[in-house]
């Protein structure tokens, strides 16, 4: 188990307020089976794909993943439905973490059960600081993101929900830590 948060380096996909489950992973996807790897890839390829047709496309026609391993959002960003495809998709299409103003609790709590991306809260309204296609260092562990030009931005603390995110998820993270049995005991 790594007890080291990672540290993601890429460029960022910026969106605003009240991104429900729909706009990031509409009802027509969920019959795809994460569990199967041919169809987690697909749902990669349709994360977001709800968001209004003005937005640049987070996923390139044709692609399984996107360029942006850090999505920036404003406030309650998964609200919606309590669908576990939404941290899912995202976290098949290559996202890394969500650094939002706020969470809908079930998004938040799925993304970590699921332990595809590291939901994090912003000290202050990021949306409007960077732009879509922005350069970005998100420390974990420090709680900072930096900005291209050098700027850097405070996180609230992720606490002990990190080493869960890190290792794959809560039923990954009672494995590792001996809460539960492994598979092979």
């Amino acid at each position: 188990m790594s007890d080291t948060p990672p540290v993601i380096t890429g460029t960022v996909y910026v969106v605003g307020d009240n991104i429900d489950t729909d706009q990031i992973i509409p009802a027509q996807y969920l019959n795809l089976v994460p569990t199967i790897p041919e169809e987690y890839k697909k749902l990669g390829s349709y994360a977001l794909i709800g968001l209004p047709e003005a937005c640049p496309p987070f996923v390139e026609e044709g692609q399984m993943e996107s360029a942006f391993p850090i999505v920036i959002a404003g406030r309650n960003f998964g609200c919606g439905s309590s669908r576990e495809h939404a941290p899912i998709a995202l976290g098949a299409a290559g996202v890394k973490a969500v650094v939002a103003e706020s969470y809908a609790r079930i998004f938040f709590r799925n993304a970590v059960a699921t332990g595809e991306l590291y939901p994090m809260e912003s000290e202050i309204r990021l949306a409007d600081v960077f732009q879509t296609g922005d350069a970005a260092t998100l420390d974990i562990g420090a709680g900072t993101l930096t900005a291209g030009d050098g700027t850097v931005y405070s996180t609230k603390p992720i606490g002990d929900v990190a080493p869960v995110v890190s290792a794959g998820g809560i039923f990954a993270y009672a494995r590792e830590t001996g809460m539960i049995g492994t598979d092979s005991q």
